[in-house]
């Protein structure tokens, strides 16, 4: 996403360590600089950057399916590199925390008379065979009453929005569906996603596709004519348990008491290399962690690199329901690093303060707003706009408990603006990503321009933050005009709604 020396999400980083005033462990430690904010982000250096990734994308060409997915062998590469590089700097206590999800994979296409109706895999989907008339579910298909007796062993044609892919197509199956077809709200090329680990308690999913909102709409304008539409569906899927890890980093120096976690995930999707989503905030992280190392900090800093983001930010709720309450209240702020090179980029900050989209985080997640910005506008010179909270990174699960949060995003799927055009250049109508979830996102697909200052805003967080927000309620937000639940996110590759 961008170029570097340091950095945007990098230099955020280097601010917060030096909040807190405590003893290293170690003589050697001791002897080290104090971490300043100058000294950590001309450390970072864009040729590293891009080293790294070229690594990670080694690792995904040497399988047979060219990517990450977690559990493969492209991705236990990643998490080995993370892990042996930062644990050789005897710098950190470096642990893998291992757990076992659900993987599933397959492959899926939908014909409507002969035509090739660009559909993609909801992952978790069952598999099945059918032709049968389509069927519009009214509204957005989220309650069973949206049903209509006449979609009985029919394909159910829905509409994305407002709740959970899963939901969408359980209710379906409880309808007596014998697939669903799901249709985008806006105007990207597909639509893939994850229903969601089964089981759910309203039924089994059926056969469920993804298609694009001009194909949907396409579709459903011939029923409202009066056709009858028939499709060809055809889904093959396949599940298996896998054993994946989180890889923890945390410097043996700095008050453990006051702790900045900085994630990042490490998996791609099934279709390619995932070198902007998100080789290149894994390998941000990984270069500051490098660079932390020479100097000492006053506030501990935690790096997790976190595994089946891809699957329903799998690793980071796994992560954070590791923690108990006074390990949660030890965490005062979490930077989260998604997407940060990609080739039609913005620079987006996330909207703690909820000044822009009404969605804000816990208390501290202004804060954090706040030093993006002053770190753009007075140090990087570069515009900024504010991005939702929409649950759809690792961010979520720390939200969901009441831990402060930021971080910086470049973009994925949504077609840039003119007005977004005029302050960062690239092109309006294309999206940020256009190899977003593809196989195309490899080392070519990243923005030098753009990975430069996520890194360099990280180490600038890393090195100044004084940030020491209130005490955490570790509850569950209620104030759905408010606040964004965990539970009504996970919207990403596998986009859940």
């Amino acid at each position: 996403m961008r170029s570097f020396q340091c950095g945007a999400a990098l230099c955020v980083l280097a601010t917060l360590v030096s909040a807190i005033p405590t003893s290293l462990e170690s003589r050697q430690a001791e002897e080290l600089p104090l971490v300043g904010s100058n000294e950590l982000r001309q450390l970072i250096q864009q040729s590293d950057l891009l080293a790294k990734s070229q690594v990670l994308e080694g690792f995904a060409y040497a399988t047979p399916q060219r990517n990450r997915v977690f559990g493969g062998p492209g991705h236990n590469a990643t998490v080995n590199y993370l892990y042996d590089t930062v644990a050789a700097l005897n710098y950190y206590d470096v642990e893998f925390q291992p757990f076992v999800e659900l993987y599933t994979d397959g492959n899926a296409s939908l014909k409507v008379n002969g035509v090739d109706q660009g559909a993609q895999l909801f992952t978790y989907s069952t598999s099945g065979k059918f032709s049968e008339a389509l069927v519009p579910v009214a509204n957005l298909g989220c309650n069973a009453s949206d049903y209509p007796a006449e979609v009985k062993g029919k394909i159910a044609l829905i509409s994305r929005g407002t709740c959970q892919f899963g939901l969408k197509s359980s209710l379906a199956g409880v309808a007596g569906a014998d697939a669903a077809v799901i249709y985008d709200n806006i105007n990207e090329t597909s639509l893939a996603g994850t229903l969601g680990a089964p089981p759910r308690p309203e039924g089994p999913y059926v056969p469920t596709v993804g298609i694009s909102l001009a194909n949907g709409t396409a579709l459903l304008a011939a029923i409202n004519s009066g056709q009858t539409v028939i499709a060809d569906i055809d889904v093959f899927s396949v599940a298996e348990n896998r054993t994946t890890y989180n890889v923890i980093a945390q410097t043996k120096g700095g008050d453990p008491n006051n702790v900045l976690v900085l994630t990042a995930h490490t998996d791609s999707v099934i279709a390619g290399p995932g070198i902007n989503d998100n080789g290149s905030g894994s390998i941000g992280l990984l270069q500051v962690a490098i660079e932390l190392a020479k100097f000492r900090v006053n506030n501990a800093i935690r790096f997790v690199w976190v595994s089946a983001e891809e699957f329903g930010l799998l690793g980071s709720n796994f992560y954070v329901a590791s923690l108990v309450a006074a390990e949660l209240n030890k965490i005062r702020l979490n930077l989260n690093f998604d997407m940060i090179a990609s080739p039609n980029y913005v620079y987006s900050v996330y909207d703690g303060d909820g000044s822009a989209f009404n969605v804000s985080g816990p208390p501290g997640s202004g804060q954090a707003e706040r030093l993006f910005e002053d770190y753009f506008k007075n140090i990087a010179k570069e515009p900024l706009v504010p991005t939702d909270f929409d649950g759809r990174s690792d961010y979520g699960p720390f939200l969901d408990a009441g831990i402060p949060t930021g971080g910086l995003f470049t973009g994925a799927e949504v077609v840039k603006t003119e007005a977004e055009q005029k302050l960062f250049g690239g092109e309006a109508g294309v999206a940020y990503d256009i190899n977003y979830h593809g196989a195309g996102d490899n080392v070519a697909n990243l923005n030098l321009t753009a990975f430069d200052p996520a890194p360099k805003v990280l180490a600038n967080t890393t090195a100044n933050a004084t940030i020491t927000p209130p005490p955490k309620r570790l509850v569950k937000r209620e104030a759905p005009g408010k606040t964004r639940m965990l539970s009504n996110a996970f919207d990403r590759f596998f986009k859940t709604s």
